[in-house]
């Protein structure tokens, strides 16, 4: 590459996408003088989903500009809650974030999920057919032209990314509402319409039930209903105030 000498910095939760020498303040790059500014960036690979706000020589700019000689750039992570166009806001998740969709589905929140590898270029495809901010682990994914939005899950443990994901996009919440199995809204039924589905020790010791209006599954307050429940209270005590 023979071409004008910029500045580059990243902010601190940026600096896990780049090359260990770049991770230390601004740091000098020679590009190719016609690569978008956007280009560069994931070319040192932070995904544009990550980078907030582009500032040249403090300016803000477009992930469209071309980077002239001399120009110091500071690449931004997003202001939380991100604002994302568009309503109401959805969710897609890949193959392997199944926990967080069913955590999110529990509080509400629509988490579309694929429990079944199915590519990048289709998962891609949905996310910007079905308007759907891709939530994933994986930075070449993030990095699809076709997608309509996306974010990088930063933790591999379920706590942490569901608390992510709640801090960075303050989705509204609405417990219980949602089948954790197939993203479908849940309705109040009587035990007598769906006590075929039902085992026989089901059947003596519960009485409140609701049901999938989508695939029909029934829910009740079983032996997992506990911790089920401090994970909603969790929730709504740190992001119950939360807006959609």
């Amino acid at each position: 590459m023979n071409g004008p000498e910029i500045h580059i910095s990243f902010a601190p939760e940026l600096r896990l996408f780049v090359a260990a020498e770049r991770r230390d303040g601004r740091t000098a790059l020679v590009t190719d003088g016609s690569s978008t500014l956007g280009h560069v960036v994931e070319s040192l690979g932070v995904p544009l989903t990550e980078a907030g706000r582009l500032l040249v020589d403090g300016t803000r700019v477009e992930a469209s500009h071309v980077p002239a000689a001399g120009e110091r750039v500071r690449v931004l992570g997003f202001e939380r809650p991100q604002s994302v166009p568009g309503a109401p806001l959805r969710f897609l998740l890949d193959v392997h974030l199944g926990t967080l969709a069913r955590r999110l589905r529990l509080l509400g929140v629509d988490a579309a999920y694929e429990s079944e590898d199915i590519g990048d270029a289709a998962l891609a495809t949905l996310s910007a057919r079905e308007r759907r901010v891709m939530l994933s682990r994986d930075r070449g994914l993030l990095r699809r032209r076709e997608l309509w939005a996306g974010a990088y899950v930063y933790s591999d443990r379920p706590d942490d990314q569901l608390r992510d994901v709640l801090q960075r996009f303050a989705p509204a919440l609405a417990p219980w509402t949602r089948c954790t199995a197939c993203n479908g809204p849940l309705a109040d039924t009587d035990k007598e319409a769906v006590e075929h589905h039902l085992e026989q020790g089901t059947q003596r010791s519960y009485d409140v039930f609701a049901q999938c209006t989508a695939c029909e599954r029934v829910y009740w307050r079983g032996a997992h209903h506990a911790r089920l429940e401090a994970i909603v209270e969790g929730a709504l005590r740190e992001f119950g105030g939360a807006a959609a």
